[in-house]
Formats: C-alpha cells, sequence, structure tokens
C-alpha cells in the first residue's frame, strides 16, 4: 500500500489527519472579505489556487483555470488535466519544493475559512445500489423471501432527484411538510413529516460531457472523483407517494454533501472488488477490475444542545455495484452525460446492526428504538438534531479524507402556504 508523501506544510504530515500531501481534496472557500475561490486541502490549510495561479506557480493551462469559484472547469478539462493539475500541485507542496516561499503565501488556515458548493451539480440521480440496505428494507416491507425485487441483482436501481436541493455540509434546512397517509384513515393529510431520516451514501461526480452509451471503464475514467453524501428522506411521504413511480417529494427537500471533492486518482492505492455475483451481469455492466474502494465511514447524531453519540459504522466496499457501472447504465439508453452530474451511491449498509446506514433500519422501521449516548432513544429524526458522516480510506501510515458532511434538522415551517 503507498506510503504517506512527506509536505513542508507539517500539519500534513500527521498520521490522522485526513488531508495528507496524497489526497489534495478540491474545494470552494473564501477567507474574511475574499470572493470565494478554489482551493486544495493540504493538511489543516487550504491552497488557494486561484492565488497560485496568479503568482505563477500553478499553470496547467495556456489560459486561466482558476478565474471562477467553482470545479466544473477543471472537471471539463479531462483526465489528462486532471493528471497533469494533481502531479503539480504536489510538486508544488511536497517536502524540498523550490516553490515552497511562493506557495506560503497562498495558504489560508481552514479554520478561518468558510466552505461552499465545490461545483455546480448539473443533474443528480441517487441509487439503490447496497445489497445489505435493499435487502434490510425489502425484508421490513414485503418479508425475507420477497426482500430483493426481481431485477435487481440485474441492474443498478435509481431514480432522478433534485439538482437544486443539493446543499453543502453545514447548510441547515426545515422539516418538510408532504402528504401523510395512516393506514388507519382513508383520507391523506398535509403535515409535517414524522419519519424524517438520513442516508449514508457517496456520491460519484461525472468529468467529462459524453453523448452516447459509455463502457464501464469509460465510465470509471469520466469520474472526476467522490464526496461524502447524506440523501435526507422523508419515509412516511414516500411510503404514500412512490407506488408506482418511485420516490418525489420524499427526496426533494435536501442532499448534503462534503465540502472537499477527494479525486479519484487518490482513492486509486484503495480500489477493491465489487461483492462476489449471484447472476451474471449484462455485457454493459461487467466488472472490468477493481473500482470500488476500501473508505470507513461513520456516522454521528447529536441532539440539539447535546453531546454526540456514534449510531453507525460501515465501509463503501459493501457495495454491490460501483459508480462505474452506475453511470455506464445511466447512459446506456443514450442519455447525455453532463459535466457535474452526481451520483449518489444508494445507502452503504453492512451485515450487522451497527453497519445499517439509516434510521430506518437501524430502528427497523421504528419498531426498535436506537439508543443513543446521552439516554435518548430515536426511531426517526427529531427537530434540532444534527447528523454529521465522516469517511476516510486508511493507509499505512496516512489517511485519505473527505471532511465532514453535515446538516441539522431544523423545525417545519409553521405555514408552508403563506406567501413569502
Amino acid at each position: 500500500m503507498t506510503k504517506r508523501l512527506t509536505s513542508w506544510v507539517e500539519s500534513a504530515n500527521s498520521a490522522e489527519i485526513h488531508f495528507p500531501l496524497n489526497n489534495l481534496p478540491c474545494g470552494v472557500f473564501s477567507h474574511e472579505d475574499d470572493d470565494p475561490r478554489c482551493g486544495v486541502a493540504i493538511g489543516d490549510q487550504i491552497l488557494d489556487c486561484r492565488l497560485a495561479e496568479e503568482n505563477g506557480i500553478l499553470s496547467p493551462t495556456d489560459e486561466p483555470l482558476f478565474d471562477f469559484a467553482l470545479w466544473n472547469d477543471v472537471m471539463e478539462g479531462g483526465p489528462s488535466l486532471w493528471s497533469t493539475l494533481r502531479t503539480r500541485l504536489l510538486e508544488i507542496l511536497t517536502h524540498g519544493s523550490s516553490d515552497q516561499a511562493t506557495a506560503e503565501t497562498c495558504l489560508v488556515p481552514q479554520s478561518e475559512a468558510t466552505m461552499h458548493m465545490p461545483f455546480e451539480v448539473a443533474e443528480y440521480t441517487d441509487f439503490y445500489a447496497g445489497r445489505h440496505h435493499a435487502t434490510n428494507v425489502g425484508t421490513m416491507f414485503r418479508g425475507a423471501e420477497n426482500a430483493l425485487p426481481p431485477n435487481w441483482l440485474h441492474m443498478p436501481i435509481g431514480y432522478n432527484g433534485r439538482a437544486s436541493s443539493v446543499f453543502v455540509s453545514g447548510t441547515n434546512f426545515n422539516r418538510p411538510w408532504g402528504q401523510l397517509k395512516s393506514p388507519d384513515h382513508d383520507h391523506p393529510a398535509f403535515l409535517p413529516s414524522r419519519r424524517f431520516d438520513f442516508e449514508l451514501e457517496l456520491g460519484a461526480i461525472v468529468g467529462v460531457h459524453s453523448d452516447g452509451p459509455l463502457t464501464v471503464q469509460q465510465a470509471h475514467e469520466n469520474i472526476f472523483g467522490y464526496v461524502l453524501l447524506n440523501d435526507w428522506s422523508a419515509r412516511d411521504i414516500q411510503a404514500w407517494e412512490y407506488q408506482p413511480l418511485g420516490p418525489f417529494q420524499a427526496k426533494a427537500t435536501a442532499t448534503s454533501i462534503s465540502p472537499w471533492i477527494v479525486m479519484r486518482e487518490a482513492l486509486e492505492p484503495f480500489a477493491c472488488d465489487t461483492p462476489e455475483r449471484n447472476v451474471e451481469l449484462l455485457d454493459h455492466l461487467k466488472d472490468c477490475g477493481p473500482m470500488l474502494y476500501d473508505i470507513d465511514l461513520e456516522v454521528r447524531l447529536a441532539p440539539e444542545g447535546k453531546s454526540e453519540s456514534t449510531i453507525a459504522r460501515t465501509n463503501y466496499k459493501e457495495m454491490y455495484y460501483s459508480a462505474a457501472q452506475q453511470l455506464a447504465h445511466h447512459s446506456s439508453a443514450g442519455s447525455p452525460m453532463r459535466t457535474g452530474d452526481l451520483l449518489g451511491s444508494g445507502t452503504i449498509s453492512g451485515p450487522e446492526k451497527e453497519n445499517r446506514g439509516s434510521m430506518l433500519e437501524l430502528s427497523w422501521g421504528g419498531k426498535e428504538p436506537l439508543e443513543l449516548d446521552t439516554g435518548e432513544t430515536r426511531t426517526f429524526l427529531e427537530d434540532g438534531d444534527t447528523l454529521t458522516l465522516s469517511g476516510a480510506a486508511q493507509g499505512k501510515d496516512h489517511k485519505i479524507g473527505f471532511g465532514d458532511c453535515v446538516g441539522t434538522v431544523l423545525p417545519a415551517l409553521k405555514d408552508p402556504l403563506a406567501s413569502h
């Protein structure tokens, strides 16, 4: 396994920090009164890419690349540009670099920065591609013998979500209103969701625009990087609306992503195979190499004003379908894929109860309340609850992390129909 690279930024050389020289994730930040701009995390600092370009030490193209406070232009440049940029950043930040003096003037402490959306989301698609999660949910609603629908082992199931409600970590939102239908009543009611949930996911970001079907290998090469993703879900709204066309308003409130995009190249040393197949996949979905990643994941919940409890631990390698297979399948009908398309992995759960990546599973549909370290219990999320997702790939002497993905559930609006 790859060893930690040494940087002149001393904080990057810790075995515990999520942003060593091996990582260099991409984000957008602002500092004091400055406008937002692109930067890469190194240790506990951020290298200001716009300033580094202006100072002449970061020029991966003939034209300015960091005029805009989004990573879409870099993503659109394709794998060759990504590799060139990453190589140059390594040269600038490695121990003994001749660019150290200039680069030091381009550093901003992360503790003093405000993070923003790192890219413009073109479109958002969420999948249902974790076998443990799908089996748990199917068992709850259809029984163990019919847990997986007939198509599940043949293709990654997904739905098209809302790009407009994808937010960067730290963006809070109100509990949604929606139509709820109790089995004990003949008619639905318009009420705040009572069974609001999180979903622990990883999001893959499409780099280059494509106009036709992609092979799995082409799809893999076209993924710029990954973010942590929380697919917030209103389970009671979903239960009433999802037949026959699937999730709609239940998933439209918010999707949170981590502030840092970990480039695919940084994760390659941690690549691993998908699980053994129960049925042979069709040619357009067949595995062509290790395309999952060994990434430890954790979920923490903090009631308002109280300490947090770790409620789940799992790993991205538990997924049944890789992001490359999801992207290949998405493009297979001819749908153009665009720079900045975001693909949610689906809930990442493991084989044990403590590996379940949603409250729906952790409380088994609300029948088995989850006890927090504070002594409180939860079946679903309450107002004021803060959820924190974190994750890192563990190397021999370093970690490759994403930064936390955080969001707080605020009370529902008192009158959602009032004019603004």
